[in-house]
């Protein structure tokens, strides 16, 4: 009986130490794979799982090689729970496909059509297919002009110029519902949407004397022919900014995306309620402020000539102190996600748009709405889609401008003090669903002022007459924030 027992007992030991030995094994075989794929590249949407920081994609990289992001079925938007990270990551894949290198420019002067505030094509001139004619920012016709002092050699302003590409899937979309509203065969209210891959970019640039020798060579710079007394003339000119909006599945409302050169002004600083620079800037004179005047359009000039900065950092609206305001976006999300993929980015670069950054984007949430109940909110909330207190649609950066487009309109208050969740100011302020005519129509067409404008001048409206309907529109969205 004994024997028996310590036959089994035996048994068991070399059974335990057979399942211990394999145990080990499996534990060093996955330490080994995990050690072998540690040395191998690490996919960034594994890393997001991991830590949940949003970043740069791989495949992002090269910048000559980068795709352009995925926007219909099948794309990250093709789903009923969407994510902060998603636009902020399209914004900057698109961004990096538009200016990627092409035929000796970028993908979007060679691809896109350039056209007027009224989407007409724009002809070339002086043999140059970048043409520089617009000054006026939306709004406030306030025009923006150079601090002379930033490049001391020849102390002379110079005026910030707009240049307005669309894609062909917009152009061909926009004649169809021109004609079809003119016709009668669409009404002039509907929910009537653009079709994805629409795209809008709007673009800032001002002439290279501007800029000091030694600092020219981190600006984007290319030719255009300026118009200048009434004439076309030849001129380099250096990109400011650019406005990206794209039409991707389930958001007819567009992601307004912004970019921006890293070096043009300094930001508010909500700690101090000053805004201070110890050198010259292009848009800013050193030295400090505590108004809002170097952003406040008075009669034709800015309040305080070259003072102009930026109010709230990546369009986050801030308080009293640099606290998170309480919007309907989630923070520090929203802002920790800009700020980790501008740096991933940044570092991927070896260009010259290492020195560019974005400085936030703009959405409604659609999750779970069908097609045309997305329309019907965009198309019944009108003006108040812009809204950014808690519970409403309005995602992402709720006080979204872009410095060089948006300098004087980046708030209507005329103290910073007054600046609350109630009287922020996005792009969906001014673009929103209703018609620029007296009709007041809506649709989520009109989201797109050259649309709006189109539709107009197609129905017989002068250039004057159209910007008055625009001004007029503006003031009464001023009125309501003021």
């Amino acid at each position: 009986m004994k024997t028996k027992f310590a036959n089994l007992a035996s048994s068991l030991l070399v059974a335990c130490l057979l399942i211990f030995v394999i145990v080990i094994s499996c534990k060093t075989d996955k330490t080994d794979k995990k050690e072998k794929t540690d040395q191998q590249p690490v996919a960034y949407e594994n890393v997001e799982k991991k830590n949940n920081d949003c970043n740069c994609e791989p495949t992002w990289f090269p910048h000559t090689q980068t795709p352009p992001p995925e926007e219909g079925k099948g794309s990250p938007f093709d789903t009923t729970s969407t994510t902060n990270c998603i636009f902020q990551q399209w914004s900057w894949q698109k961004f990096l496909w538009l200016t990627k290198p092409d035929n000796g420019t970028t993908v979007f002067e060679n691809k896109l059509i350039q056209v007027s505030d009224l989407m007409i094509p724009v002809e070339p001139q002086s043999g140059l297919s970048l043409v520089l004619k617009d000054i006026e920012q939306a709004g406030s016709d306030g025009v923006l002009k150079t601090n002379p002092q930033f490049n001391s050699s020849i102390s002379k302003s110079d005026t910030v110029y707009y240049s307005i590409h669309i894609s062909d899937t917009l152009k061909v979309a926009a004649d169809h519902f021109k004609t079809a509203i003119l016709d009668g065969s669409i009404p002039h209210n509907n929910t009537e949407t653009f079709p994805i891959g629409s795209l809008e970019l709007k673009v800032s640039w001002v002439k290279t004397s501007a800029i000091p020798t030694d600092k020219l060579s981190t600006y984007y710079q290319t030719k255009a022919a300026i118009y200048e007394n009434g004439t076309y003339v030849k001129s380099d000119v250096a990109l400011l900014g650019m406005h990206v909006v794209g039409v991707v599945i389930n958001h007819p409302e567009f992601i307004w995306a912004t970019f921006e050169h890293n070096d043009m002004a300094p930001y508010y600083d909500w700690n101090t309620n000053t805004v201070s620079s110890p050198d010259e800037k292009l848009l800013y004179g050193k030295g400090t402020t505590s108004s809002l005047d170097g952003i406040t359009w008075s009669g034709n000039q800015p309040k305080e000539p070259n003072k102009a900065f930026t109010l709230f950092e990546f369009g986050v609206p801030r308080t009293q102190g640099n606290g998170f305001m309480e919007t309907s976006q989630k923070e520090p999300e929203n802002y920790d996600n800009i700020k980790n993929l501008n740096s991933c980015v940044a570092a991927k670069l070896k260009d010259v748009w290492k020195n560019y950054f974005y400085n936030g984007g703009i959405w409604i949430d659609t999750d779970g709405l069908p097609p045309q109940k997305q329309a019907d909110t965009i198309q019944k909330l009108a003006g108040n889609i812009s809204h950014a207190t808690k519970g409403s649609i309005a995602k992402g950066s709720l006080n979204l401008s872009n410095l060089t487009m948006e300098t004087y309109t980046q708030t209507f208050q005329s103290d910073v003090h007054d600046i609350t969740v109630n009287n922020l100011v996005n792009c969906f302020v001014c673009h929103n669903s209703e018609n620029f005519n007296e009709d007041k129509a809506k649709s989520p067409l009109y989201l797109s002022h050259i649309f709006n404008a189109y539709l107009q001048h197609g129905a017989g409206k002068t250039h004057d007459e159209i910007n008055t309907l625009k001004i007029k529109e503006f003031n009464e969205q001023f009125m309501k924030k003021g």
